[in-house]
């Protein structure tokens, strides 16, 4: 993966990670559910399609989920297809969770 000139935040008030343009902000948003962290729903903006944004927040979340020391579990319909292509982050899937 190319590396992105975007900052990706955590904003933890809202319980999203956060990528911004100045105009449009791309999310990916969580929960913290029993010990694990649930990845809910990715939006990127059509002004910031087609960049690689959606697949640089996933990356954050993993490392997040590492950080904090949760496992994973995944809503998001855009992060389970991140997840086909790149199945080294697999490992940080509950393991009693199937999606």
């Amino acid at each position: 993966m190319a590396d992105s000139i975007y900052t990706v935040t955590n904003n933890t008030k809202e319980q999203q990670l956060e990528v911004s343009d100045g105009n449009d902000k791309a999310t990916l948003t969580y929960r913290f559910y029993k010990n694990d962290i649930a990845l809910m729903h990715t939006t990127v903006p059509a002004a910031m399609g087609g960049k690689g944004i959606a697949t640089q927040l996933a990356v954050a979340a993993f490392d997040l989920a590492r950080e904090l020391g949760k496992p994973v579990m995944v809503y998001c319909p855009f992060v389970a297809s991140f997840l086909t292509k790149h199945p080294e982050y697999k490992a940080q899937l509950d393991k009693n969770y199937h999606h």
